[in-house]
This record gives C-alpha cells, sequence and structure tokens, in this order.
C-alpha cells in the first residue's frame, strides 16, 4: 500500500489505540474513507488517530464501540481512551482517584484555585478556556477535561458521603476567574458547600504569614479501615503516598493549619464580603 506508516504499538498507549483500530478497519476491508463514512469524522481524522498523531476523544471512542460492537465491553476503545487519559494525569493521581471515590474522609488544602471538587461549573470551564487560549490543551481535552471533574464530583454523592473538610488559602476567593457572574456563582456554592452536614469549610487569611504550613495543594484521605493517603502536587509532579509514617506529619500539619485559619462561620463572612466587592 502506497505510504502505508508502519506503527509501533509499543511506542505508547495513544499509539497502541491507533494500531488497534487500524487492525479492526482492515479485519472488516474498511478503508480509512468508509470508516469515516460510518462514524461521521473526516477520513484525515481517522488515519491521525491511526498514526498517533491525533489523541482520540471520549465520544470519538464511544462511536468505535458503537461501529464495531465493543460497548461496553473488556477491551473496549472508550476503555483504552481512560488509560490514555489517566496517562496525561501528574503521576500518582490516578492512583490516588480510585480511593478518593470510597474514602469516607477527604481533607483538601488548594493555593490560587478553588479545589476541583467544588469548583462550579462556570468556574471549572473558564479554567479550561484559559488553558485551551494558551495552547496547553485541544478544545477535545477541555471537554473532557470539564467531563471528568463532573465524574469526580458526582461520585462523592452517595448515600453515605464522606466527610469532607477544606482549607482554602485567601488567594482561592480573591483570585477573580470567568469574570463577575461566574466568580459569584463560585463563591455562592461554596457558601453552600459549607452548610452541608457532612462538610468543613476554612479560610487560611493571608495574615497567617509563615504559619501556614503547606505551600502546594494537598489532599489526605481517610478510609473505610482507616488507613491513611496523601497526594501532594506540584506545577510538573504528583506524588501519592500510602505509608502511614510518611502521611501521619501531613496530617499533624494539616491540624496545625486548621488551628490558625478562620473558623467556618468566619470564612463564610468572608466570602460573602468578597462576593459583595467582585470586580
Amino acid at each position: 500500500m502506497v505510504n502505508r506508516k508502519e506503527l509501533n504499538p509499543d511506542a505508547g498507549p495513544v499509539a497502541a489505540f491507533g494500531v488497534r483500530l487500524r487492525s479492526l478497519r482492515e479485519a472488516r476491508e474498511w478503508t480509512q474513507e468508509r470508516l469515516a463514512e460510518r462514524l461521521d469524522y473526516s477520513s484525515q481524522h481517522i488515519s491521525a488517530v491511526e498514526t498517533g498523531r491525533k489523541p482520540p476523544t471520549r465520544r470519538f471512542s464511544r462511536d468505535l464501540d458503537a461501529c464495531f460492537g465493543l460497548e461496553g465491553l473488556a477491551d473496549s476503545f472508550e476503555r483504552a481512551w481512560g488509560e490514555i487519559r489517566h496517562g496525561n494525569l501528574l503521576q500518582g493521581f490516578p492512583e490516588y482517584l480510585r480511593y478518593e471515590g470510597r474514602a469516607v474522609e477527604i481533607r483538601l488544602f488548594e493555593v490560587g484555585i478553588i479545589p476541583g471538587l467544588l469548583q462550579a461549573p462556570g468556574y471549572a470551564q473558564a479554567l479550561v478556556n484559559g488553558a485551551v487560549h494558551r495552547g496547553a490543551i485541544t478544545e477535545e481535552q477541555g471537554v473532557e477535561r470539564v467531563e471528568f471533574l463532573a465524574e469526580r464530583q458526582a461520585a462523592l454523592v452517595r448515600p453515605r458521603p464522606p466527610m469532607v473538610t477544606v482549607v482554602m488559602d485567601e488567594s482561592c476567593i480573591r483570585r477573580p476567574v470567568g469574570g463577575r457572574e461566574v466568580m459569584d456563582a463560585q463563591l455562592a456554592r461554596l457558601v453552600e458547600f459549607a452548610a452541608l452536614p457532612n462538610t468543613v469549610l476554612h479560610i487560611a487569611p493571608y495574615d497567617i504569614g509563615e504559619r501556614r504550613t503547606f505551600n502546594r495543594p494537598v489532599n489526605l484521605l481517610t478510609l473505610p479501615d482507616c488507613s491513611l493517603v496523601s497526594y501532594v502536587e506540584s506545577q510538573t509532579q504528583g506524588h501519592m503516598e500510602r505509608e502511614t509514617t510518611a502521611v501521619r506529619p501531613l496530617l499533624t500539619a494539616y491540624h496545625q493549619l486548621q488551628a490558625v485559619s478562620l473558623a467556618q462561620a468566619a470564612s463564610v463572612d468572608m466570602i460573602n464580603e468578597v462576593r459583595k466587592g467582585t470586580p
């Protein structure tokens, strides 16, 4: 075949996805054009995914599963897409997520932005739009990021929800994101969150200065067997820890941070004051 590119499935999950797509397509003796017609995509899109020049999206993966009869199966394209998506997350975060969905207690600390689990849709979308505008992600990846966050938030809605304690640096509520309406809706959501029976919300004000015990996002989980999990993240790296001796110092530092942060009532008052003055 003219200009047929040899593919290497060992080059990575995106490459393996493309190799399998080509294999299934050719097994049915379909050209890229024929498959494109069945999926309502361009043949150029099919070629780009097969050769690993373009990562698959969730929608495309689901369409492939419907076309090839793989919906709901262990070897579905959607499952492969999920592995690719997790592969794009910082190290340790995919493993952390498996524990987050069954934790009985979640403790979060965040600097600069509202924690993902508390983000309102408009706020989350504004952050994604910014990343797309910078060229950090594609529009399709942006859609997937918003969907992924919604899945995380939905996983916490269960008959016996976890206890969720959140400490946010004051910068989280004062940094404008998405404009006045978006910020107003986000701050209103924080007030609603604080009123829930299974939540605690604290603002760590600027004036605590050097008493702020963390300088980067920290997630702490208590699992049903009372074991502890931590996940600490920087701009480019993430680290998950299950060793109790390593997690306990973080838990101690978290309690110390809570002690110097505003009480929940005072935190809600600050949020409402910021709402009134949202530029």
